[in-house]
């Protein structure tokens, strides 16, 4: 799988990605050729070679008349619109980007998407960023986007609305469950259209994960830094892992003095904060205390969130944290229809190419419930029902490259992993 990976040391911006796409090898004359169908007067986009740190670079150039007026989204639509060079997905991944900063500018404005005005994002540079983005990743052809954590920055910032500090209102509501970086440079390393670019198109978050690199790419900032180079690096090759595997994240905290039924209540809570699963140990600490382990596995982007409910929830003094990576089996939706009514499940694909159907707990209870039978007697008639359908094995070919959460839910606590 092509893949290409944002190394965001210094933080991340539309320029520092436009230039950075370019010198991982787009071609910029086609990304200049979508700007020029957009129709916006005296806008000319050109690409150079620069510097950072001492390193060798791509910065970006736009010159355009001065402006004075503030756009809507339906404005920045009709611009889109117009631009005869762009292909479905050029325009729809501009749209999302667009439509991301439109709905964090409402949210922190308490306005709606079709009233809020762009301000910094609505200037002319910003439109040429975003639009030449989105061109540059559906040339790139990759089928994900992975990144690093995000930094930034600190201090204070002057935006149309006055000062306030970094990240700004609107940068913050779009960096909602995104892993940041604490990097200590004063100054706004990620801005609102970075902040989309990262929210909109990024698959996943982690540290440079195993890939044969093809091309490298390095885009300038603005700025120049005393100790760090500006730049924004771009990895683009193959992955060398396959496409049914992902990354989670392991909690796990020793507990030797809350009684069960607090623990219990700690697992329902994670479960449904959006933990992907929660199991517990028994385990002897030391000076022979018995004691259990409760884990839960998440999603990195969770980790936070659910950390803070075990921290309050069981009043622990710490907590570990693992990142790994699992091996997930293709797998979709399935159901089959049983003398008691349709069971809901899920289609796997063994090693050995032979189809697994698994009939859903709570689909299982509910018929077991409505019709006074067992549970087990549904199981079995819905492991039944699959046999006799005889659904073929290239039935979930089509699922084995999408990505899928830990949602296979029986009565039981054990690590599926």
């Amino acid at each position: 799988m092509r893949i290409a990976y944002l190394d965001c040391s210094t933080g991340i911006s539309g320029d520092m990605t436009l230039a950075a796409l370019v010198d991982a090898g787009v071609n910029p004359d086609q990304i200049i050729a979508g700007i020029d169908s957009l129709g916006i007067p005296g806008v000319k986009l050109s690409f150079s070679s620069t510097m950072k740190g001492g390193f060798h670079a791509t910065s970006v150039q736009i010159e355009h008349p001065e402006q004075h007026a503030h756009r809507h989204l339906s404005d920045i639509v009709k611009i889109l619109k117009q631009a005869d060079q762009l292909t479905p997905k050029q325009y729809e991944k501009s749209l999302a980007l667009f439509s991301a900063i439109a709905g964090a500018e409402a949210k922190v404005h308490g306005s709606t998407i079709e009233k809020v005005h762009f301000h910094e994002v609505g200037a002319i540079d910003s439109i040429v960023d975003i639009v030449g983005v989105a061109i540059g990743f559906d040339l790139l052809g990759v089928e994900q986007i992975i990144s690093s954590p995000i930094p930034t920055g600190y201090g204070q910032i002057k935006i149309d609305h006055g000062i306030c500090t970094v990240p700004a209102p609107g940068t913050a509501e779009l960096l909602k469950g995104i892993p940041l970086a604490d990097i200590p440079i004063q100054a706004e390393l990620t801005t609102p259209t970075g902040a989309a670019i990262i929210s909109t198109l990024v698959d996943r978050f982690s540290m440079l994960p195993p890939m044969t690199i093809e091309e490298i790419g390095y885009g300038a900032g603005t700025k120049d830094f005393p100790e760090r180079a500006n730049l924004l690096r771009m990895f683009v090759g193959e992955s060398v892992t396959t496409s049914n595997t992902d990354y989670v994240t392991l909690l796990e905290t020793n507990l030797d003095d809350i009684s069960g039924e607090v623990i219990g209540y700690t697992k329902q809570k994670l479960l449904a904060a959006g933990a992907l699963d929660v199991y517990t140990s028994a385990i002897q600490m030391k000076k022979d205390r018995p004691a259990v382990m409760l884990s839960l596995i998440c999603k990195p982007e969770s980790a936070d969130k659910l950390e803070s409910i075990l921290f309050q929830e069981t009043e622990t003094l710490g907590i570990r944290r693992h990142q790994l990576q699992r091996s997930i089996r293709p797998r979709q939706q399935q159901q089959v229809k049983t003398a008691w009514g349709e069971v809901e499940g899920k289609l796997s694909l063994a090693p050995n190419q032979q189809t697994i159907f698994t009939p859903e707990y709570e689909s299982c209870a509910k018929l077991a419930a409505t019709h006074q039978v067992s549970l087990r007697t549904i199981y079995r008639a819905a492991e039944a029902a699959f046999l006799f359908d005889g659904i073929p094995a290239t039935s979930i070919d089509a699922a084995a490259n999408v990505p899928h959460d830990h949602d296979h839910d029986h009565d039981h606590d054990h690590d599926h992993e």
